[in-house]
């Protein structure tokens, strides 16, 4: 990364967490240009500075620059932050390629991980881009609803960086009065509790919709942060990163905020709605839906024990009702609670 200050920063998506960083950095003074894929947003934002489809209770500052032009956004750029689904993220990524260049820093505010391959996005980023015009990699997790940071509620976040001294200089672009940012190193860790807490909030939210009670939300939570610490540590990661902001934080938020989207899934399915007729009514992505399919395949692969993502992999893809799959995990062999 230059040592020279980041001004200029390309923001690709425009949904609620894209629009929100976005508006956030140009408040600060910062040149920001945010690409926009969906025509009539664009054509919104330009006239009357608002997102009324993903985030309407934000009115967008002057000097924040809408296009719908990839090249616009990001040639010249100091830095690309990468704000869109991870389903399309490596063919986002296809078409920026020829603007990329190595003195850039990506960073990806995306959680997830692709199906097909079963990389987390850093290796998307990998597989994608050539040495020749390959950045600085860092990404952005922890507890934070969009709408809450718009609103400028004291959110803290953490920000995965391999270089502690790129790290801190990305930790002071993105900090303000209300948004505390931390730094790790463990970039594995952090992307993996990114992406794996929205599994965990589908199975959360069904137990709330199944009127279960705060015992069996608890339990879920808990076992849960223990799944994604086995895979976690399976794959490199540091078990201490799981219980930050990146593991429990944002777990505890995913799964008890009705402002997430994996929680509502949830919801929906435990009184009785198929995957199908939800994701269908829903404006914008519920990751934890295609991250679940992912997930359970990555723990077959790496040969970790995970049993709540394998309870919802299959009443989301394999139709189990949710009572038969909370009754399976409670009749499990009994164990110790460190157990490997």
């Amino acid at each position: 990364m230059s040592e020279k200050e980041i001004s200029r920063i390309g923001v690709i998506g425009a949904g609620s967490w894209g629009t929100t960083l976005a508006n956030l950095l140009a408040e600060k003074g910062m040149d920001v240009t945010l690409w926009v894929w969906e025509k009539e947003v664009l054509d919104q934002i330009l006239t009357e500075r608002i997102n009324g489809v993903f985030l309407p209770s934000l009115r967008l500052v002057p000097q924040l620059k809408a296009v719908g032009s990839l090249e616009e956004a990001v040639v010249g750029k100091q830095l690309v932050l990468l704000a869109v689904p991870s389903h399309v993220l490596r063919g986002v990524l296809s078409n920026i390629k020829p603007y990329i260049d190595h003195q850039m820093v990506l960073i990806a505010a995306t959680k997830g991980i692709e199906n097909d391959t079963l990389m987390i996005m850093s290796q998307v980023i990998d597989s994608v881009l050539t040495d020749a015009n390959m950045p600085e990699f860092a990404c952005l997790t922890g507890p934070s609803f969009a709408k809450e940071v718009a609103q400028k509620c004291p959110t803290a976040v953490t920000i995965g960086c391999r270089n502690l001294l790129d790290g801190k200089r990305l930790q002071r672009l993105f900090y303000t009065d209300f948004l505390r940012v931390y730094v790790t190193k463990d970039v594995i860790g952090a992307q993996l509790g990114g992406a794996l807490k929205n599994v965990i909030a589908i199975a959360a939210g069904a137990c709330d919709g199944l009127k279960f009670g705060h015992n069996a939300r608890a339990a879920l939570i808990t076992r849960g942060l223990a799944e994604i610490t086995r895979l976690g540590v399976a794959m490199g990661s540091n078990p201490l990163t799981f219980s930050g902001l990146a593991g429990m934080g944002d777990l505890v938020l995913t799964c008890t905020g009705d402002l997430s989207r994996n929680r509502t899934v949830g919801v929906k399915i435990g009184k009785g709605m198929r995957i199908g007729e939800i994701t269908e009514s829903m404006k914008m992505v519920a990751e934890g839906v295609k991250t679940t399919r992912s997930a359970y395949q990555l723990a077959r692969k790496m040969d970790v024990e995970m049993p709540i993502v394998t309870q919802v992999y299959q009443i989301l893809y394999e139709e189990k009702d949710p009572r038969e799959a909370v009754k399976d995990l409670m009749t499990r062999v009994l164990k110790t609670e460190t157990e490997s």
